[in-house]
């Protein structure tokens, strides 16, 4: 497994741009802590363009969101609209193209609510049920912005005239403040718009998002592309990249930390177990058994839990709509997760003391 050291954003960027030089890989994952410096990362990487006079970079991240401010009508508490920052290059062309089609057909498979685009006072109102001028919930204004991201993604694919000058897309943590549902539909159609045959662009995604990441992981498998962990230490301006592409992925090991975050927080989804799923059948790979059972072959249980993961992780992923375990099976994922760990015991102490 690959690990190499980079001693600042600007050297990393330049690495991951390498990575799409050679023709080899049309995308980049990355899998990263929150608080590693992945928005940070992804400023640099369209900064190396930037700097040399000729943006090609198109972004979401932290910063795509603050491009967007409410206008809250403090006074009469009625005019409540979110005002677009329209000297951002991320609008160019915006309104020539009459965008708002794409955004709806996008925003339908989320949410309810209308909106409004007023091009000559850059300003967007909302309205839902007869009810005008509404102030949407957090959540819903970044799926929104998301919209807008993907209507334009869209646009810079089809080679759109305004968005000609996109080389790249660098998108970091889409889902920040969606739920699991959302987290996988989202997933998907970004997959789906990287994968259209015409697509000639490249892309790096980043996540702190386990579920997020493993989606868009499994969407992209069969495309080329490179996966990393990527992790820092508190004190250090570095940053350390491993490579993830052979098997067990080293993201998968890092999971496990989640799962039994989960576990010891008792707050476990059917996913969980198309997660496990992944890990076993990933290691499975690495040692060279047939099936991923032979990862608990020893136990005398064996075939229950080789049944009962073939069951509960069916379909794609087999949570479109997370629902948490009834008890009975919560037992049952703690029960197969030990037997696992008791046989392969990763120490991952390191990586706990740099999570932040």
């Amino acid at each position: 497994m690959a690990t190499k050291v980079y001693k600042n954003e600007k050297t990393l960027a330049t690495r991951l741009r390498d990575d799409f030089k050679s023709g080899n890989n049309d995308f980049v994952l990355l899998y990263a802590y929150n608080g590693t410096g992945k928005t940070r990362l992804s400023g640099a990487f369209k900064d190396v363009a930037k700097n040399k006079g000729k943006a090609d970079t198109l972004y979401f991240n932290a910063f795509t969101e603050d491009l967007f401010t409410w206008h809250n009508d403090l006074e009469s508490d009625r005019e409540r609209y979110l005002k677009i920052n329209s000297q951002s290059e991320f609008f160019k062309g915006f309104e020539e193209l009459a965008l708002e089609q794409k955004i709806a057909d996008y925003l339908s498979r989320y949410t309810t609510f209308d909106f409004n685009i007023d091009y000559d006072a850059w300003k967007i109102t909302f309205s839902k049920e007869n009810q005008d001028n509404i102030k949407i919930s957090r959540g819903e204004e970044n799926i929104f912005i998301w919209c807008i991201f993907l209507a334009i993604m869209q646009l810079a694919i089809e080679e759109d005239e305004a968005y000609k000058w996109v080389k790249y897309f660098y998108i970091d943590d889409p889902i920040s403040s969606l739920d699991d549902n959302n987290a996988i539909i989202v997933a998907n159609d970004l997959a789906k718009l990287l994968k259209n045959e015409d697509n000639k662009l490249k892309a790096v995604i980043s996540s702190h998002h386990s579920l997020f990441f493993n989606v868009m992981c499994n969407e992209l498998r069969n495309s080329k592309h490179k996966q990393y962990f990527l992790y820092k230490a508190n004190d250090s301006e570095s940053y350390t990249l491993r490579t993830t592409n052979e098997t067990p992925f080293f993201h998968h090991i890092a999971m496990l930390d989640e799962l039994k975050k989960a576990v010891k927080s008792n707050k476990l989804y059917t996913y969980h177990f198309n997660i496990l799923r992944s890990i076993l059948e990933k290691t499975a790979v690495f040692f060279g058994f047939e099936y991923f059972s032979d990862c608990i072959k020893h136990d005398e249980d064996k075939d229950l839990y080789a049944r009962a993961l073939n069951v509960l992780s069916h379909g794609k992923y087999s949570i479109y709509e997370p629902m948490e375990m009834n008890d009975d099976n919560k037992n049952l994922f703690k029960d197969i997760l030990k037997v696992f760990l008791d046989k392969y015991q990763f120490d991952l102490p390191q990586l706990h003391q740099e999570k932040k």
